[in-house]
């Protein structure tokens, strides 16, 4: 073999692999903050600051990764009981709605009970802007037991690919 055909292939072989790197590299996460199992698209970070939540101030803990200027995130938090997990839900996506100056295109809720653990939902699609920029938020909020759960991805509208968007959100688990 030449020296030259073997550089060519090489180069070829490099070509080839780098046009294999994902822009979406999902990867399995446990939160070891609260019981949840996720794919995220990316490397996640997590921060936790306070929060009122209508009068319920809690810890809350944001974990997230960015793709291409779409965030792929999960908050969640403990209430002091299983009622005001359920209302905390509602408190989220409406603060969430008023950051973002967001309008609910599309929203929908379930509840259930599981192994006696209430279990509750809301999903929303909305349109909103950040930073002057129109952005398109798709969420699910969840609640079980004492815990709550916001699960969002949010970017400019042509970024959000709507397959993307469906294997994080279904892949969120409560534990």
């Amino acid at each position: 073999m030449s020296k030259q055909f073997f550089s060519v292939l090489v180069i070829a072989c490099s070509t080839l692999l780098a046009a294999c790197n994902p822009t979406y590299n999902w990867r399995d996460y446990n939160s070891p903050d609260a019981p949840y199992r996720v794919m995220f698209p990316a490397k996640p970070a997590s921060h936790t600051r306070a929060v009122d939540l209508n009068g319920l101030k809690v810890d809350m803990t944001m974990t997230a990764a960015e793709v291409e200027g779409v965030t792929f995130a999960v908050g969640t938090g403990t209430a002091p009981g299983p009622a005001r997990a359920q209302a905390a839900l509602g408190d989220m996506k409406t603060a969430l709605l008023r950051n973002l100056g967001a309008k609910v295109q599309r929203e929908s809720a379930a509840a259930a009970s599981a192994a006696g653990t209430a279990q509750s939902s809301i999903d929303i699609d909305a349109l909103g802007k950040t930073n002057g920029r129109p952005i398109m938020l798709r969420g699910h909020f969840a609640a079980k037991g004492n815990r709550f759960y916001q699960v969002i991805v949010m970017g400019p509208e042509k970024s959000v690919a709507t397959e993307q968007v469906d294997q994080f959100i279904s892949s969120f688990k409560p534990l």
